[in-house]
């Protein structure tokens, strides 16, 4: 994001702050977006709770109960290759 004018807020007597409308809206933060609050050396930096935590692979692998015999990956591609010919059928 490119450096802008320092911007101002207040915090009010319940310790909240609002952040500029430029800010919020430069993220992407909508109403009822987590943040991140850290304490750094030099003030305090704010950053969006990840929606999902981070998995990896093999944290879901085999999450999924599969029927039927196992599908090769190119049977998997003439499948995925048909459905997307259905769907712009009409284009």
């Amino acid at each position: 994001m490119p450096a802008t004018k320092p911007q101002t807020t207040v915090v009010s007597t319940k310790g909240q702050v609002i952040l500029p409308k430029s800010i919020r809206a430069g993220h992407r933060w909508g109403p009822g977006t987590k943040l991140i609050v850290e304490d750094t050396g030099e003030g305090v930096l704010l950053r969006a709770l990840p929606a999902f935590a981070r998995t990896s692979s093999d944290d879901v692998y085999g999450m999924l109960r599969v029927k039927g015999r196992p599908k090769s990956p190119e049977a998997m591609d003439r499948g995925i290759l048909a459905e997307a010919r259905r769907r712009h059928a009409g284009d």
